[in-house]
């Protein structure tokens, strides 16, 4: 029987079961249990050479998770500068030099992890998911590159596409930390007077940094990727800026004139009450903004392996169709 005393439900231990609800793939994932990098205790927040250590490990664990190349790519990538930072530009078979739409592609990684060949790999996957030109930008990150140098690197890519296409012929779109820098990215852009893209795509993104979203409670060691618990990375990540300034937590920022956004999230994600109050934010502001929540998917929902994953894509690419259509029109 549960108890509540000083505000917090103290419920018994409980035995989760893998749920018969999905698919038998999908089962299989879940019954791997944790699946994140090793845990134990992070670096001091000063501890550079710490965490430089910690993203080797981490970033390790990730290039056994994502192919050097996904299955069903079969298009180029190439390599350009952007002011500080190098964009991976990955370009399917069939779409030609003439070819308008691009997707700017900002990885996830908790703001430090997912770097480098990584990135790469992530640009390759997103041109598959959105059948597009895909830009793959390999930001600059903690611990030596706090807030606000990614948001900047983010920013100055943007302004970079933008001198090569119509603001209508680009999609922004992140994953987890990536997505948190979409937002971010969207809110500062319009501060700053610049025209917005066509609609921005959202996997599982992390909108608010102070921890205070629901699931990160309820779903603390329910997420197989994500451990929760601890606010470590985001703490370095902010650089010492408050967590709720409004280009570190987007869903602290005033959203008025956010293009039209899908959120995509599950059951079992720590973020999963981050991405409900985006969407409901958002829709407060009158933006156009649709949230889909798969059953019993995490963090990293089912790691590519079960058709929940394929519907997951082929609602990304539903969307950015539809977006890149009106454009077309």
């Amino acid at each position: 029987m549960s108890e509540q005393s000083d505000g917090v439900l103290h419920l018994p231990a409980r035995d989760i079961p893998v749920p018969t609800s999905v698919s038998p793939e999908a089962q299989s994932v879940l019954s791997m249990g944790r699946l994140g990098p090793p845990a134990g205790d992070p670096p001091a927040l000063d501890d550079v050479a710490g965490w430089k250590a910690y993203v080797a490990e981490a970033d390790g664990f990730m290039r056994t998770m994502l192919p050097e190349r996904p299955a069903g790519f079969t298009g180029s990538i190439d390599e350009r500068t952007v002011g500080e930072c190098t964009v991976y530009v990955a370009t399917p078979e069939g779409v030609g030099a003439d070819d308008r739409p691009v997707y700017l592609d900002i990885h996830g990684g908790a703001w430090i992890l997912g770097g480098g060949d990584l990135c790469r790999r992530t640009a390759a996957m997103g041109s598959l998911q959105t059948g597009a030109r895909t830009w793959g930008l390999d930001y600059r990150m903690p611990p030596e590159h706090p807030y606000p140098t990614p948001l900047d690197d983010c920013v100055a890519t943007y302004r970079a596409l933008l001198d090569e296409r119509r603001p209508e012929e680009i999609i922004v779109g992140g994953t987890s930390a990536g997505g948190n820098l979409a937002g971010a990215l969207v809110v500062r852009a319009r501060d700053e007077g610049l025209p917005l893209p066509a609609a921005v795509v959202i996997n599982t993104g992390a909108f608010d940094l102070t921890g205070a979203s629901d699931s990160h409670q309820t779903n603390r060691g329910l997420d197989n990727l994500l451990e929760g618990g601890d606010s470590s990375q985001m703490e370095l990540y902010a650089g010492g800026q408050p967590l709720d300034h409004p280009y570190i937590s987007p869903l602290h920022a005033d959203l008025a004139g956010f293009p039209p956004t899908i959120l995509l999230t599950g059951t079992r994600d720590l973020l999963l009450s981050d991405n409900v109050r985006m969407h409901r934010a958002l829709r407060r502001a009158g933006v156009d903004a649709e949230l889909h929540v798969w059953e019993a998917a995490a963090h990293g929902g089912f790691l590519g392996m079960a058709p929940e994953d394929q519907e997951r894509m082929g609602e990304m690419r539903r969307f950015c169709d539809q977006h890149w259509a009106t454009v077309a029109a």
